[in-house]
């Protein structure tokens, strides 16, 4: 099954993490040409997804939805370890996946080795990650997508890009992350709550 997995560039989020590990050890990242700031980027990252692995709490009503889906559904979240983005919001929607494992089967795919998916999943003509695709497989559809941030993170980035008011990139990035922070994957969950009582 991983060897099946391997050859179409499919990894369970088990097998993504014990491979995050490893670009970590090896001092390298998901890309395929590294750079200092994105081997930096993806030590940050495993730390941050390590640390919601750790904290992460879902919440009852959430729960519940999760455990009431009726169909099967395979989610595939198209990412890459150095994205900062996916750190604070892959481990939970691994973590909703897990609630139900016998109704969502969750995969991960490197985006640039996918340009071509990722050029159907664009937002604002950008190959921003990460990127869930929900595929109902009792229907043979697929049903919602969701990403690459919680609506009130990508209203921010928004902002700053009609207006930075002399933020730089990583100065951004921190009011970002203190976002994360602050919301605690509240409005993540939230996110999922309404998208999981429409599918039900």
């Amino acid at each position: 099954m991983t060897t099946l997995l391997n050859s179409l560039g499919l990894f369970t989020y088990d097998m993504y993490m014990k491979q995050f590990e490893s670009w970590v050890k090896e001092e390298k990242s998901s890309a395929k040409k590294d750079s200092t700031a994105l081997v930096e980027y993806t030590r940050l990252n495993l730390a941050r997804s390590n640390r919601l692995h750790k904290t992460v709490m879902l919440n009852e009503e959430l729960k519940r939805a999760i455990k009431q889906i009726q169909h099967h559904y395979t989610w595939i979240v198209l990412t890459e370890a150095w994205c900062g983005d996916s750190a604070q919001n892959l481990p939970v929607i691994a973590e909703i996946a897990r609630l139900n494992p016998e109704k969502i089967q969750l995969y991960i795919l490197l985006r640039d080795e996918n340009p071509e998916l990722m050029n159907n999943y664009l937002t604002d003509n950008a190959r921003a990650i990460p990127k869930l695709i929900v595929v109902d497989e009792t229907m043979g559809r697929e049903v919602f997508t969701w990403g690459p941030r919680p609506k009130p993170a990508q209203e921010l980035l928004l902002s700053w890009k009609r207006d930075p008011q002399g933020k730089n990139w990583d100065e951004f990035e921190k009011e970002l992350h203190g976002w994360y922070a602050k919301d605690r994957t509240n409005t993540l969950q939230s996110e999922f709550l309404t998208i999981f009582k429409e599918l039900n």
